[in-house]
């Protein structure tokens, strides 16, 4: 095999760059409105009244905070993911699938950037 079959072109992996940087801008966004959410919810506003619904009101505070926290990490965690697959593109390993050796289809490159697994080498790791 010829090493271009090996690698993608530096024009392909400036659109995969992009569509990750697109990606990461989106991400860092939700993470910082969530940020702001978690914050707004912290405080304890003007509202203070001492009804029995208030202790219903606080457990559906705490279950959204809970829930919203973990939306924050999962974003974190994918930012990380997102920022990794730029590493990789730098240093000339993106696109190559870990599992198999071979070049990830661009498609599926395009629909999950972050990937380090072609649907063969995913497929079977479920097994």
């Amino acid at each position: 095999m010829s090493e271009e079959n090996l690698r993608y072109s530096r024009e392909e992996l400036a659109e995969f760059a992009e569509i990750i940087q697109d990606k990461l801008t989106a991400a860092r966004k939700e993470v910082a409105f969530i940020k702001e959410t978690l914050s707004r919810k912290n405080d304890s506003g003007t509202d203070n009244t001492a009804s029995s619904a208030k202790v219903l009101e606080d457990g559906a505070d705490t279950a959204e905070k809970e829930s919203m926290n973990q939306l924050a990490s999962r974003q974190m965690k994918f930012i990380q993911q997102l920022e990794n697959a730029l590493v990789r593109i730098k240093n000339g390993t993106y696109g190559v699938c870990i599992g198999t050796g071979k070049l990830i289809p661009k498609e599926r490159l395009r629909a999950v950037p972050h990937t380090q697994h072609s649907i063969e080498a995913k497929m079977a790791r479920r097994d």
